[in-house]
Parts: structure tokens; sequence; C-alpha cells
């Protein structure tokens, strides 16, 4: 008989071998080659920001480690991906190309663009994985999508759990390999300066650290719910990166959970299925993260971010607000690509509403500092807080973060990312009076009352 031709995976967010559907289905058909292309141009606008980069060399490095120990080899290619794809199917006589389903609206074009690409014969073949159940499936009475949470996750949570997860597979491997770029030439870490110091300090990359991590909190998820609203505390998981990589899948996660019960194991859970109603979301309305779901805020009179606002823009950004708690959320972001979910929110808030600033500026920021920086999670989240999407907070919920900070005992948070505020004592630290300030850290940008009103008036003009 002749050998079974080569099956090429093509890697994304799914950097992991164990659950992996499209390594499962193509090493029951051949020897196994592993891609990964780095497509910049593809996405356009929407490539990757410098945070997410520097996890990917990492993640990619690890994954290459995990691939040696089978003696296979992770091969990577830069350009456009359906191209480049077909072209490694000419050059490697593969007969099959696996990968798992994406639907962020430029992998789906890539993955039109290869459908028709391939050489005749060759199949292409795409796999679920990235989330608890395929975008899609989770359907109303009458067969339509789910535009509101709360019956979506009732309708999603009525089908888990989602089945076992599968083993690592047994990996046949081709007689040569192909070409690869080296993994330091494509320049993924920062350079001239090296900005990513805290980052490295926070974070272990790979499945391996992302299987850590979920164990850890495994044995404290049921203080969940107590603590995961607490930035000093900080009870949550921290997987929001391993699973946008695909270091592990949702389906590894939720039947970890299968066997505990309790209010903070729900809470959780509740979460991750946020993640699946993101991409809900986002396959009924491909760009979402883009322009705002109620049509009325094409006329919303947000302030120019690029002229009046752009002094206000930038104290936000560095952390420099004169708001403690939201200053604090800031400076993590930027030292360590994340930051805690409710200090999100309140940042997030304070930049559309206090500052009244377009939440897609914010939403930007976001994309290019947060290392779980995700396209349909972070557009659904900041449509949320700004009240412009589709089963978002009212744009008159307007966050107050100087009642927040004490509500949510963030004092010790502030302290170990505003360092100026140290020796404040609890009292004055989530708001110094001008006496208690130090002279080193900045006035408030603007009162909390009158960028209420502002945020308040400009919202009854629309």
């Amino acid at each position: 008989m002749p050998e079974a031709r080569p099956q090429i995976v093509w890697l994304r967010r799914d950097l992991r071998l164990s659950d992996q559907e499209a390594f499962r289905a193509a090493s029951a058909r051949g020897p196994v080659i592993p891609v990964y292309v780095l497509d910049d141009e593809t996405p356009r606008h929407r490539a990757m920001g410098g945070a997410s980069r520097w996890w990917l060399h990492h993640s990619l490095a690890s994954l290459a480690t995990d691939l040696h120990k089978h003696n296979a080899q992770l091969i990577l290619r830069r350009g456009r991906a359906a191209e480049v794809l077909a072209a490694l199917v000419e050059e490697t006589g593969a007969s099959g190309v696996h990968a798992l389903r994406h639907y962020e609206p430029w992998w789906r074009n890539a993955e039109r663009a290869l459908d028709k690409a391939l050489p005749v014969g060759v199949k292409f073949i795409r796999h679920g994985g990235l989330y608890l159940l395929p975008p899609g499936t989770v359907t109303t009475a009458a067969g339509g999508p789910y535009k509101i949470f709360t019956p979506f996750y009732r309708a999603l949570r009525e089908r888990m759990p989602p089945g076992d997860p599968l083993p690592v597979p047994s990996l046949t491997l081709p007689e040569s390999w192909p070409a690869s770029d080296r993994l330091e030439d494509w320049n993924l870490l920062p350079d001239s300066p090296d900005w990513s110091a805290g980052m490295r300090a926070a974070w272990q990359v790979g499945e391996g650290a992302a299987q850590e991590q979920l164990w850890d909190f495994a044995e404290r998820a049921g203080s969940y719910e107590e603590q995961r609203n607490l930035p000093s505390v900080d009870g949550s998981s921290r997987l929001s990166p391993h699973l946008h990589f695909g270091e592990i899948s949702p389906r590894q996660v939720w039947n970890v959970f299968t066997r505990r019960s309790g209010e903070g194991v729900e809470s959780f859970l509740r979460e991750l299925v946020w993640r699946d109603y993101a991409a809900n979301v986002l396959l009924q309305f491909h760009d979402y993260p883009e322009h705002s779901y109620k049509e009325s805020f094409a006329a919303f009179l947000w302030r120019d971010h690029e002229s009046e606002a752009a002094a206000d823009l930038q104290a936000w950004q560095h952390g420099r607000t004169g708001y403690p708690i939201v200053d604090a959320g800031m400076r993590q972001l930027w030292a360590t690509g994340w930051m805690h979910n409710r200090v999100r929110m309140i940042a997030a808030s304070f930049l559309t509403k206090h500052l009244l600033i377009d939440w897609r500026v914010g939403e930007r920021w976001f994309w290019d500092t947060l290392v779980d920086a995700d396209y349909a999670s972070n557009g659904t989240n900041w449509q949320w807080v700004a009240g412009t999407g589709i089963d978002a907070s009212m744009f008159v919920r307007i966050m107050a973060p100087l009642t927040q900070s004490p509500k949510f005992e963030a004092a010790g948070y502030i302290r170990e990312w505003v360092p100026e505020l140290t020796e404040l004592p609890d009292a004055a630290i989530h708001d110094p009076s001008d006496i208690e300030r130090p002279a080193d850290y900045p006035a408030k940008i603007i009162e909390h009352r009158a960028g209420r009103e502002r945020a308040l008036a400009a919202y009854r003009e629309l």
C-alpha cells in the first residue's frame, strides 16, 4: 500500500496538543506537519498588538518544545495564510489541511480564500474546539440566535457538560520537514526598549502552564463569588490568556468543575459561558467591535480624543487621572498585560463617561496592551460598559470610582500599583484630599460630579 500523504495542521489560537481536534483528525490520516503562519496582512488593522505578540512568542516556543518531545517540529512561515498554506501543500504533497474553526471576520475570509486556493483533491477540514459549543449552534426555540446573555446562558447550560477532552494523539512524522522560519527572526518580543519585564514576572506561558493555572484555580474556586471583585485579593482564575491562545480548551476547563459545586463554581462557569456568548454576538454582527450596536450612538457627542480630549486620554492610558483605582488598573495593564476584571469595568466606565471618550478608543488601547486581547470578548465588554451594545448596561449607569474603590476593598491593590500613595491610610487612599495627596501624584483631571453631569448632558442631547 502507498504511504499516506502528509496532513497539515494550521494553528492560530489553538496552541496545544491535548484536546485538539485538528491534531487528532490529522494524525488519523497520515504524517502530521504542524504550521503556524504569522499573518499580519489578512487582519490588516487588527493585527495582534504588542502584548499579544509577546505572549505568542512564548506560546509558540512552548509548543515547539512539546512537539519536540514527540520528535515533531513546528513549522513557522510568514505571509498571507491562504497563500502560504496553499504553497506548503504543493511543497509537501499534503492531501489535507486541518484547522480549528475561527470566527473573527479576517479568519473567516482566510478560510474561504484557502478553500479556493487549494489544489483539486486536497481537503480543507475545519473542526470545533475554540468554544464550549460551536458559535451559532445555541439557538432559540424558533431556531434563531440569542442576543441576550441570560437566555443564551440557560440554553447552553442545558447542553453541558461538553464531553470528555481528547488525549494527546500519537503523531506520525513525515519523511522530511519543510523549511521553517526562526521564531527569533519574527521580532515578536519588544526591543529598544524592552517593556516586558512585568509580563515576564507575572506569567508562565504554554500548555503546561495553563494546566497548572487551571488546577491552582480549581482549589480556590469555591471562594470565587466572594473574591472575584476584590482586586487586592485577586480571586480571578487568570486563565483568560491561556484560553485566548488555545493553550487550554474550554472543554478541559469545564470538565475540571463537573465534580465540584457551589456558588463560586457556578459564578465562574457563567463567566466561561460569557466567552461563548461574545463569539455568538460576533457571528451575528461581524463588525461588532467597530461600531455601536445602538444606531442612535452614531450621533453621540464624544469628545475628540485627538484634540480637545488628547491630554485626558493620555492621562488615562498612563494611569495619571488622579483617581487611584483607575490609575492602579491602567498601570497594572501596562506592566503585566492584564487587568483585574472589576477594575476593567471601572476604568472603561471612567473613559467613556467621565472623560466622554468613544469606547472604541479604549477598546483599541486594550487590544494593544492586553495579553488576552480577544476580538469578540473585548468588543462585547466595551459595548456593555458604554451602554451601546446589544445586551448592555445603560449609559446612565456611571460607575463612581471613589465609591467602587472602598466598596471592593482596593487599598492593597492601589498600594501595589500606585506607589506614590503607599503611605496613605485606607481611609484616605481611595480619594486623597488636597492635603493628603502627594506632590508627585496628579490632581483629578475632572471631578466626579462634573464628569457625571457632562455625560448625562451628552446623553440627553442624544
